[in-house]
């Protein structure tokens, strides 16, 4: 592998020349990662270049307005066995007062950054705060960092000792992961000796990918022994996949209306793929838009990766429906009353307990989430659902967690579920023993409901019971409870822990599907450490498996993600005294949260926060786009906060 400017070569050779020296010496030959020395002779070696050579390319604002996920460094791909080197100059704002203005390594799959199959192992900052950010991801070790400089709050002094010459290595050499970002002045290192997941979509690709983002800063890049990544190289398309397609469009609207937040999921050939807006594609209805029922969509993609024609056109197909009016849900997630249904020892009778009875409007689905815990002796000795009026004297139909049921509106319905034979059976009923359940219960407003449970076993599976069609349902007086037979269920009421210490992204609640058109509400109380703005709830948009992520937002008027880009942001507070009393107020606040599916592939999230001082906030997150609105789903996180649902 080659060094690719004059600085790498002057590098290498007064490098050769010292080794040489204090080998002499006795003393050990340069490894990487090791030698104390190593930026200050980058330094010198660039300041006595500096009228010759120039870096590679720079990226960042000049004027240090870059914002965070705004500015990159290319791709450089690492194969398993291989080290990455390279070295940069860091240039930090000197006005700059926050510690993490400065940059964080990217580690991810093989993918392009926001494609479908990219996935993050985590990154990492160059500023060292164990209280905060500065490391992130479900595959990045937090106590595995070193670092001799480290700030206890994001407005400590200090940061402009992170500028320089910056030496990067990412070592996966031995198996493991050894990340070294060192100037001469600040040395951090991540030291994993466990073999990473492989994330890749293609199971016999090893590589992973890096890239840098700087936030407030910007870099200009000297020297790497990987060639980046070529994202202008000439690759045809292999395939497409579209998404934000509407499920629904207003007879009358034209197709290039109805289909403008369509996006386009590309792959290439080489394992190389990037995300398409609409005008990038061509459509056609079939039939045609003018009259109502539902149609085909063809779309077509034409170029390739640079942008040329190619020589194969892609082409992807997807349904909809033209309608004279669109359809219209609400959905709410609610918490029964007993929040334990059951004896904790699995002892209580069939029908000896019930949850209160909850009413389902027309056009309205209730979502509960819950912990399902049971003896395990028979299929039945699990959750039950019961569909009633008011009265409970009326009963529409009872169903359980394996796909049976009776009354007179389930003799209608399709059930959906079960296991094939006695070995899955007994399989399933070890696993319902701590099973994590999220149960839909919707009213079609036309006289039927369905319900359904999608139930986390304690084996990893994922098992699902659907009853589809009800019927006999009075629209206007449809009612559902919980009851038990020898099992208890946990219902979740919390998120965090009450003293506030959940770290970032530790807790989340279970992912909650919102059907097209569907307004989701969530009522809670939100309670906070009250040391940043950002420790609150925090709301993620993403796909039923939630590493396809749409957005990420916070309640202090912030977020990010491909499909926050796109979107109005409306809230915030207009000074720092206005911060600091809104932050004691959202100490205990009653909060009233919706996401709304707009089935356009767009999606708002709103929020109503009564604070503890009586005053009503407002925090809106309008137009979220690139959502497939027939994949859409939420979940709540933690930042040193705590929620309680109610």
């Amino acid at each position: 592998m080659k060094y690719l400017n004059k600085l790498a070569t002057a590098f290498c050779s007064a490098a050769l020349g010292l080794m040489l020296m204090t080998s002499c010496e006795g003393a050990d030959l340069y490894t990487v990662g090791s030698p104390d020395w190593l930026s200050a002779k980058v330094d010198s070696i660039a300041e006595a270049k500096a009228g010759e050579v120039g870096p590679l390319y720079t990226f960042g604002q000049t004027d240090f307005s870059s914002g965070w996920w705004a500015d990159f460094s290319k791709y450089y791909v690492i194969p398993a066995g291989e080290i990455w080197d390279a070295t940069f100059d860091l240039h930090i704002n000197p006005d700059a007062s926050n510690t993490y203005k400065n940059f964080a390594l990217i580690i991810c799959s093989d993918a392009e950054r926001g494609g479908r199959t990219y996935k993050e192992y985590g990154a990492i900052r160059y500023d060292n705060q164990p209280s905060g950010n500065s490391e992130w991801g479900d595959h990045i070790d937090r106590s595995l960092v070193q670092s001799n400089l480290t700030f206890e709050t994001d407005t400590d002094p200090g940061i402009g000792k992170l500028g320089g010459m910056v030496h990067l290595t990412v070592d996966r050499s031995g198996g493991g992961l050894i990340v070294t970002m060192d100037n001469g002045t600040v040395k951090k290192t991540y030291t994993q000796t466990a073999e990473l997941p492989n994330l890749n979509a293609d199971a016999t690709n090893t590589n992973i990918r890096c890239f840098i983002c700087v936030e407030g800063s910007y870099i200009d890049f000297w020297t790497t022994n990987i060639d980046a990544f070529d994202e202008n190289a000439e690759h045809q398309p292999l395939s497409l996949e579209l998404s934000g397609v509407p499920s629904e469009v207003l007879v009358g609207t034209s197709l290039e209306d109805a289909m403008a937040n369509v996006t386009g999921y590309v792959a290439f050939e080489d394992g190389v793929s990037k995300t398409v807006t609409a005008e990038n594609l061509v459509f056609e209805a079939i039939p045609n838009m003018d009259e109502v029922g539902q149609k085909t969509l063809v779309a077509v993609y034409n170029k390739t990766f640079r942008g040329e024609n190619c020589a194969k056109p892609v082409v992807a197909i997807k349904t909809f429906s033209v309608v004279y009016e669109l359809s219209a849900f609400t959905q709410t997630v609610v918490v029964p009353n007993p929040v334990v249904l059951g004896a904790e020892d699995n002892s209580s009778a069939w029908w000896s307990a019930h949850t209160d009875n909850i009413k389902v409007e027309p056009k309205e689905t209730k979502v509960v989430n819950f912990t399902n815990y049971t003896t395990g002796e028979n299929n039945w000795n699990n959750f039950v659902i019961v569909l009633n009026g008011a009265d409970v004297a009326k009963e529409y139909a009872v169903v359980r967690a394996d796909n049976y049921g009776w009354g007179d509106g389930y003799a209608a319905c399709k059930p959906v579920g079960g296991q094939p034979n006695d070995d899955a059976w007994a399989a399933w009923r070890s696993a319902m023993n701590g099973a994590k359940v999220t149960a839909y219960i919707t009213n079609n407003g036309d006289g039927t409901a369905d319900i359904k449970a999608v139930m986390h076993g304690t084996d990893g599976v994922e098992y699902v019971q659907e009853y589809n069609g009800i019927n006999t349902i009075d629209p206007d007086n449809m009612y559902f409870r919980f009851t038990v037979d020898a099992c208890h269920l946990v219902f979740d009421t919390e998120l965090g822990t009450p003293d506030c210490t959940a770290a970032w992204w530790s807790a989340h609640t279970a992912n909650v599907k919102v059907r097209a058109h569907q307004v989701c509400t969530v009522n809670f109380t939100n309670y906070s450490s009250g040391v940043s703005n950002w420790n609150n709830f925090v709301i993620v948009l993403n796909g039923a498996d939630v590493a396809k992520e749409y957005a990420v937002v916070r309640a202090d008027n912030y977020g990010w993600g491909d499909g926050y880009a796109a979107c109005t942001a409306t809230g915030g507070q207009p000074d720092d005294e206005a911060w600091a009393v809104w932050r004691d107020a959202m100490n205990g606040a009653k909060c009233t949260a919706q996401i709304v599916n707009n089935g356009d592939g767009t999606a708002d999230v709103k929020v109503l926060m009564h604070g503890t001082n009586g005053v009503d906030y407002t925090q809106d997150y309008i137009g979220i786009n690139t959502i497939d609105p027939d994949d859409l789903y939420f979940r709540f996180t933690v930042d040193s906060s705590y929620l309680v649902f109610e």
